[in-house]
């Protein structure tokens, strides 16, 4: 997959996603539906109904750019079903859209604790 720098955020969007869009149909579903500027560099992720096909949308230095893959077997397991139900954006990490594009099942997936050093500390 592409190396994400660590201010680069994802969003997964919760309604599946009719496939034929591109550049254009994907653009204003990330402005009107997931209420995102699509130019922000973020990610934003889309999947059909059935879950097996995978856009995601960016913006990079030149232009948008789109990353597709249809899944030969299989489907995409998104995280917190339940959560998903609630809304229509879901804000992942880069952790979990890592999890998500290689099929790792999210329910037994956890991550152990780690030392995290706290911004605002750092910054005084």
């Amino acid at each position: 997959m592409i190396a994400l720098a660590p201010q680069i955020r994802v969003f997964l969007c919760r309604q599946p996603t009719d496939m034929r869009k591109s550049f254009h149909g994907l653009v204003a579903l990330t402005e009107s539906l997931l209420q995102q500027d699509p130019l922000s560099g973020d990610l934003f992720v889309f999947l059909n109904r059935r879950r097996d096909r995978i856009k995601i949308l960016y913006w990079g230095q030149t232009g948008y750019c789109l990353w597709y893959q249809q899944l030969q077997q299989g489907t995409y397991q998104l995280p917190g079903q339940d959560e998903l139900k609630q809304q229509e954006v879901m804000e992942v990490t880069r952790s979990q859209l890592s999890l998500i594009l290689d099929g790792i099942d999210l329910t037994s997936a956890r991550q152990r604790t780690r030392f995290r050093l706290d911004k605002e500390t750092t910054q005084k």
